[in-house]
């Protein structure tokens, strides 16, 4: 067990990173399901232009189901696809991943989330959490961005990322950053907490 304070940045073995990629990944995959649906309404100059969406859509309920199981739920308040900048916005929106026996892995949820298209980055903000049961892993912050070509996800520079796990880890810091391929977290700003090592 040790504690942490420091200003420069840490990195921490992230073997339960995966956890963290999975509440981006799913939400990408949820809302491109619900992006696939596409409309002309022909000239939309009188009712906005780009700035009115293309697709709306109200108290969404995505289920996936795989051999009769529920594999996934999404759930949305809101939904809006804008056609012309390749971008959904989602708001209050909760996710649901569920495992072999239907037994609930992990969820996540936030206020609002733009997940583009094109590039498949998400940008998550407002009470953003994700809890993977599984994993023993669990993470609270206002602001989430993922970067899908990357494979990275950024907490707001000023915005302050908590994490916990039951064993009493738990720290909190600015500047995060967990890079998928190296499989690593950081913070490059202050940090301080308890971590507790196996």
């Amino acid at each position: 067990m040790g504690g942490l304070d420091r200003k420069k940045p840490r990195v921490f073995p992230a073997g339960t990173f995966l956890a963290i990629a999975l509440f981006a990944a799913a939400t990408a995959l949820a809302a491109t399901a619900l992006a696939a649906c596409s409309f002309d309404y022909g000239d939309r100059s009188a009712i906005g232009g780009s700035d009115a969406p293309d697709v709306v859509m109200e108290n969404v309920d995505y289920v996936r189901v795989r051999a009769l199981e529920m594999q996934a739920r999404f759930t949305a308040e809101r939904a809006e696809r804008f056609e012309d900048r390749n971008l959904m916005e989602l708001r209050n929106f909760y996710f649901e991943q569920f495992g072999n026996r239907g037994e609930l892995d992990s969820f996540g949820r936030a206020d609002n989330a733009s997940l583009h298209l094109d590039s498949m980055n998400i940008f998550m903000s407002g009470g953003v959490q994700l809890e993977v049961r599984a994993e023993d892993f669990a993470i609270e912050t206002e602001r989430l961005e993922w970067r899908d070509q990357q494979r990275v996800l950024m907490g707001g520079s000023e915005e302050e990322v908590r994490i916990s796990r039951d064993d009493g880890t738990s720290f909190s810091g600015v500047g995060f950053r967990a890079d998928a391929r190296r499989r690593t977290w950081e913070f490059s700003g202050t940090a301080g907490g308890t971590y507790v090592h196996d």
